[in-house]
């Protein structure tokens, strides 16, 4: 009984959480809101421009805005969990006078809130993708689902960690963004890892989150396929990561409360 009654208060808390979040999230207003779902959009347009500049219209074996669509989505849910994360103790530290409220739940809420509004991201491009018909066609939507699960799991995994370190660590915050910009152009998200040289691709596939693009735009495109994809390498980092982040966070819990 006492197991359930503490679930349903962690159920209660987790919700009370979500929207709370939620309201921050659009607080700035109108522009708040219309950034947040624009910004995807003006990340797809200039990386379209800049292929037609470059390469100029050449065609693809699959639509490049599609392509950049789906991986600009992914990676910016990557993102926004790890670095929302990242801040989610010390932003919310003045709820953690009220036993029911623990740090931890504060990044379960954020990581929702980030799915949430990814989802709907996701289908404003479908919508305008069948409006205007685009090549939405899904190879195998069940893959690509997981793909998005697993990413979700290692950005949660990735982002405890660093919130338990940037409590201690304030410069984790700061390099953070910088870190994500780097990180966004070695992940595959404009382009794919067969085309790019045998002893580029190794080096860059070091890098977890490649692994994870390619499963997602690997399963989406008929052309495409994820044979360059190490999924014991990613299951290796993203347990590593949660294994560690929760042994910190629980050896640490208390000093997160009163830091």
């Amino acid at each position: 009984m006492t197991k359930r009654v503490s679930f349903r208060v962690f159920l209660s808390v987790l919700h009370a959480l979500f929207l709370r979040e939620l309201s921050m999230r659009f607080s700035s207003g109108r522009m708040g809101m219309f950034w947040t779902f624009f910004e995807p959009f003006f990340q797809i347009l200039v990386f379209v421009i800049i292929k037609i500049v470059i390469f100029g219209s050449r065609e693809n074996n699959f639509d490049f805005a599609v392509f950049l669509a789906i991986n600009f989505t992914a990676f910016n849910l990557f993102k926004n969990i790890v670095i929302k994360s990242i801040a989610s103790f010390k932003a919310n530290k003045a709820l953690f006078l009220y036993k029911q409220v623990k740090p931890i739940d504060t990044i379960i809420a954020r990581s929702m809130v980030e799915v949430f509004i990814s989802s709907i991201i996701i289908l404003i491009f479908f919508s305008i993708g069948f409006f205007f018909n685009y090549d939405i066609a899904v190879k195998d939507l069940t893959m690509v689902t997981f793909g998005f699960i697993y990413l979700i799991f290692f950005a949660f995994s990735f982002g405890l960690f660093l919130a338990v370190v940037n409590v201690f660590i304030d410069s984790v915050s700061k390099l953070i963004n910088f870190f994500m910009t780097a990180l966004m152009f070695s992940s595959a998200v404009f382009y794919t890892m067969d085309i790019l040289p045998s002893n580029l691709r190794d080096v860059l596939f070091f890098n977890p989150v490649a692994h994870f693009m390619e499963i997602i735009h690997g399963f989406y495109f008929h052309s495409l396929d994820d044979s360059f994809v190490s999924y014991d390498y990613i299951t290796v980092w993203t347990l590593s990561l949660l294994y560690f982040g929760l042994w910190l966070y629980s050896k640490l819990e208390k000093r997160i409360i009163s830091s």
